[in-house]
């Protein structure tokens, strides 16, 4: 069993966050995911924080991204992982594009398309005003 350690971003910092979330177009938060029906083709973005290639799983990999509201279970199958695979390997950050799939209470998305969008966490560790856009000009 995983130990869950606290988020790594003390509290008041995640909320400064929140507002500004750097999440590419048309993400559905990790809370969202019960919304969409079964089959939905979705989109969704997180920090990875596990990747599994169990050897009994024929090639398949499992990633858990997390979001500012939860996880988001991952599979891609062996053909997308060979055409994405640096972004699957090596990327911090995953904007996820696939299908949800509900089975025995478990959300999953089969990746269809993985994009390494690790450059926007350099605007997690800016500072919250930084975030904020500029005052009108006038």
């Amino acid at each position: 069993m995983p130990v869950f350690r606290p988020h790594p971003e003390p509290a008041p910092r995640r909320a400064a966050v929140r507002a500004d979330w750097p999440r590419p177009p048309a993400c559905l938060t990790a809370a969202r995911l019960g919304e969409p029906p079964q089959g939905a083709r979705v989109a969704v973005a997180g920090l990875v924080i596990l990747r599994q290639r169990p050897g009994t799983a024929k090639g398949v990999i499992f990633l858990t991204l997390e979001d500012e509201t939860g996880i988001v279970n991952v599979i891609v199958w062996r053909k997308i992982y060979e055409r994405f695979r640096r972004a699957v390997i090596a990327g911090r950050m995953l904007r996820v594009t696939g299908s949800l799939q509900r089975e025995t209470g478990v959300t999953h998305v089969i990746a269809e398309e993985v994009e390494d969008v690790s450059y926007l966490l350099d605007r997690l560790l800016a500072a919250p005003e930084a975030l904020s856009p500029p005052p009108p000009s006038g």
